[in-house]
């Protein structure tokens, strides 16, 4: 059965994100299961890393939401799958979902969608739009609180006949590990942000956006200040303001006014994510809204970082609270404070056990490997 799979992956753009690198690893992961492998997207910065030998790309414009060109991509989509006798046709987002949906009732093959992050809506329009997500023949929610949101909010849109289930999104282990990063690429990177190691590291990653919690950091990382009267630590706040301008303004004339401004960075863009970890002490994931899943937890505890997050959302599944990480009251700045002066204050011994951990809780439950090998085993089961 296997060597006939063939299966087609629609994601609007293949960037760096979670639903996109879980596209590219299983795109790959399947050819070396006998499969024929497929992606169809817009465009994005992983194409040029795609292994044009195992992974065939299309480029069709399925990042947008105009309805006109949604109807075309069905069309296309139509043509793609019957020349090349798709089996199953995988996607991970609303708009292209609209046109696969289209384009497998029509063909009569296999609709797979992974449910990757809490949709909004105010009305029911934007529901009834959200809902193409599980309106497929096996509906993957990314996280058990993925799982959760889509059965409070979308129950009513569900058949059930239809598989519901969770997979876990994975990282790359091999990628994400300390033991594989030069000791001269660290210094290289160190002397790029201007930062010595004289003092421990604070790594915040994430796009700048309210939500993230950056303000918060701010806020908690002034209290520690006022707590232990001096300067204990460097703060990196790593991440692009994707054109929200005002409000990484707002940031730092925040730092300014707590006077911080030699304590906290703001680096716009990292292209190696395992070395900014390597560098850093410990890293905090401060959102004031659930993750779904939470890669920065994940990837933290993968490079054997102690990780400090909110205590919502995905991070309550990826963190063992006091083994490998600590929760803390999501949007409550005192908490936030206590916890980084518990972790800077910590023996180097504690942090290097509690790294184990981590990385030992990532190896066992959230590598690659093993969601690659769960979701074809579902693309098996659901062709026989």
């Amino acid at each position: 059965m296997s060597s006939n799979i063939k299966v087609l992956q629609v994601i609007p753009k293949l960037g760096y994100g979670g639903a996109e690198t879980g596209c590219y690893d299983i795109a790959h992961y399947l050819p070396e299961n006998n499969c024929k492998s497929f992606i169809v997207t817009s465009g994005g910065e992983l194409i040029k890393f795609l292994d044009k030998k195992k992974v065939q790309l299309i480029r069709l414009p399925v990042h947008s939401k105009n309805p006109l060109l949604i109807l075309i991509n069905a069309i296309i989509l139509i043509g793609i799958i019957l020349f090349f006798n798709i089996s199953i046709v995988h996607v991970r987002s609303r708009a292209p979902a609209w046109s696969c949906l289209i384009a497998t009732k029509i063909t009569g093959r296999k609709f797979v969608t992974t449910f990757h992050g809490t949709y909004n809506f105010n009305g029911k329009l934007k529901r009834f739009y959200n809902s193409i997500m599980v309106r497929s023949d096996l509906i993957i929610a990314g996280s058990n609180f993925i799982f959760s949101h889509i059965k409070e909010n979308y129950s009513d849109f569900m058949k059930l006949k239809k598989k519901f289930l969770v997979i876990f999104r994975g990282i790359n282990v091999d990628y994400f590990d300390p033991s594989t990063i030069l000791e001269t690429d660290e210094k290289k990177l160190l002397e790029e942000w201007g930062v010595n190691k004289e003092k421990k590291i604070i790594l915040v990653p994430g796009r700048l956006t309210s939500w993230k919690g950056q303000e918060l950091l701010i806020e908690a990382i002034n209290l520690v200040k006022i707590e232990l009267g001096y300067e204990a630590f460097h703060v990196v706040i790593l991440g692009s303001d994707q054109g929200r301008n005002l409000y990484k303004k707002k940031l730092i004339r925040l730092t300014e006014q707590y006077r911080l401004t030699n304590q906290i960075k703001f680096i716009n863009h990292c292209k190696n994510m395992a070395l900014a970890y390597k560098i850093s002490d410990i890293i905090i994931s401060p959102s004031i809204e659930p993750e779904a899943f939470g890669r920065v937890a994940v990837e933290a505890q993968s490079m054997e970082k102690l990780i400090i997050a909110s205590n919502i959302g995905g991070s309550n599944e990826t963190i063992v609270d006091e083994k490998t990480g600590f929760l803390f009251e999501a949007g409550d700045e005192n908490a936030l404070c206590k916890k980084i002066i518990r972790s800077v204050t910590m023996d180097e011994m504690s942090l290097h056990l509690m790294g184990k951990e981590g990385r030992k809780n990532i190896i066992k439950k959230f590598n690659v490997e093993k969601m690659c090998f769960s979701t074809y085993s579902e693309y098996k089961r659901l062709l026989n």
